[in-house]
């Protein structure tokens, strides 16, 4: 199943903000994280779409487990090489190298997708944009 992935993080490097995966079949994950004095262009454009209270990391990490493990195999497709960054970030869990449990996966980045967000960055409405840019419905 291809996941269309979009994340929001403070300033270039900085911490992740928001990560969202849109499945091809529709399925979604969205989780915000808790951003301490963002940057001034974060907190003007990204932490007031956020659309969403944000929870540990800890508790992304669960939920992120969870959402995976309905997947025989993913593939992860990005727009942007940072997005695969926050994404295996994401599934470390300690300093010793474990990690969230997922089916197998592959990694691939799309450069130069072209597509409209409905809010553009806010990372679900950009994934969901990647998505029907890359991944269009079939005709009816």
């Amino acid at each position: 199943m291809r996941l269309f992935i979009d994340c929001e993080f403070d300033g270039g490097g900085g911490d992740l903000i928001s990560l969202a995966l849109v499945a091809e079949d529709g399925r979604e994950f969205y989780e915000v994280l808790p951003c301490h004095g963002p940057t001034p262009w974060v907190a003007k454009n990204v932490m007031p779409i956020l659309g969403k209270e944000p929870i540990s990391l800890l508790d992304l990490q669960s939920r992120l487990h969870v959402f995976l493990a309905q997947f025989d195999a993913v593939e992860i497709v990005a727009d942007h090489p940072a997005d695969i960054h926050y994404f295996c970030e994401a599934l470390i869990l300690d300093t010793m190298g474990t990690w969230i449990p997922t089916p197998p996966l592959t990694l691939r980045i799309e450069p130069h997708v072209n597509y409209e967000s409905a809010i553009p960055h806010n990372a679900l409405e950009d994934a969901r944009a990647i998505k029907a840019t890359l991944a269009p419905k079939e005709p009816s």
